[in-house]
């Protein structure tokens, strides 16, 4: 005669109860963050979302604003104000306007760096008609600095197992303590919902602010990833297999003034090791626009120097 241990069965009377503070939690949670989010009229039929960032500053994503002007936005406390873009980032699909934000009070913003794969999050909207809308996931992938398609850089990869409805575009990524850690996007991966950390909102936004623009380092080159020979690398001593090639080099731009020319490889920048285009990228951030780097070059078999003073890349009209 078998017997059974009444201790080792689930308590369906803790398990509903848990179940249900987990729910008020994530209700309260979108509530919290709810008072930050507000929606965006920049483009046909559907709006877009956002977030009141700082005092009378909302951030969105860049690929949901389809005009410069007469851009109005639907505020938690049922106000509708008229917003200025105050500048736009298509490498990070970060769109920055400012508006009469009246008594309204930024959400908690917090950090992304402590996320971890299987973290809960929300994705958390204020779409058409004004109302609220939630998506409930997990972070699926945390990784570092990631460049984007577009260019930009993003100090942390976040990918999410969660829907991006319509509109939810810009809304807030939102934790389990109903802090807003960053940017929901599905512009920067196909087919893939994303968040632009909130480190990266930081830094965009202030620099949009500031310059109406993010400045890129530009040289004036086109390469492609070419293959050192073995006996050139063992010659020489060269630590990288690879170089990028010269295949064009801009007649007035800075590559030309510090004496590159086409058929160059370069070997490093300011001694890191450049083995494709993504680390010159990686080597020409805002901060040295301006500023002098110096490049190691291979050139007829021998290795030379040039410095090069990094230019702004030419912004493209839209």
């Amino acid at each position: 005669m078998s017997t059974s241990n009444s201790s080792n069965l689930p308590n369906s009377s803790n398990s509903s109860a848990a179940l249900v503070a987990l729910s008020n939690d994530l209700a309260n949670a979108v509530e919290r963050a709810g008072q930050g989010v507000v929606a965006i009229h920049a483009r046909h039929r559907v709006p877009s979302s956002g977030v009141h960032w700082q005092k009378g500053v909302a951030v969105a994503a860049e690929h949901t604003i389809k005009r410069d002007e007469e851009i109005q936005i639907s505020l938690p406390d049922g106000r509708t104000v008229p917003a200025t873009l105050a500048g736009r980032d298509p490498g990070t699909d970060i769109a920055v306007l400012k508006f009469d934000a009246g008594n309204l009070v930024p959400p908690a913003i917090s950090e992304s760096s402590a996320l971890r794969i299987g973290n809960l999050v929300l994705a958390v909207s204020r779409t058409e008609g004004n109302h609220l809308g939630a998506s409930f996931g997990a972070i699926s992938a945390v990784g570092g600095a990631w460049r984007t398609w577009r260019g930009g850089q993003l100090d942390q990869f976040l990918r999410l197992d969660l829907a991006i409805y319509i509109g939810f575009s810009g809304s807030a990524l939102v934790n389990a303590q109903g802090q807003v850690v960053g940017l929901n996007t599905s512009g920067l991966a196909r087919g893939m919902a994303m968040a632009i950390p909130a480190s990266t909102v930081n830094r965009v936004t202030k620099e949009l602010l500031e310059k109406g623009h993010v400045s890129r380092g530009f040289l004036g080159i086109g390469m492609q990833p070419v293959i050192l020979p073995a006996a050139v690398r063992e010659r020489l001593k060269l630590a990288s297999e690879s170089g990028a090639l010269l295949i064009s080099v801009e007649p007035d731009g800075p590559a030309a003034h510090a004496g590159l020319m086409i058929g160059d490889v370069l070997l490093a920048l300011d001694g890191q090791p450049i083995r494709d285009t993504d680390d010159i990228q990686a080597h020409l951030g805002s901060e040295k626009v301006g500023k002098d780097v110096t490049s190691s070059i291979l050139r007829g078999g021998a290795l030379t120097q040039a410095v090069i003073r990094v230019g702004e890349r030419p912004r493209r009209g839209r």
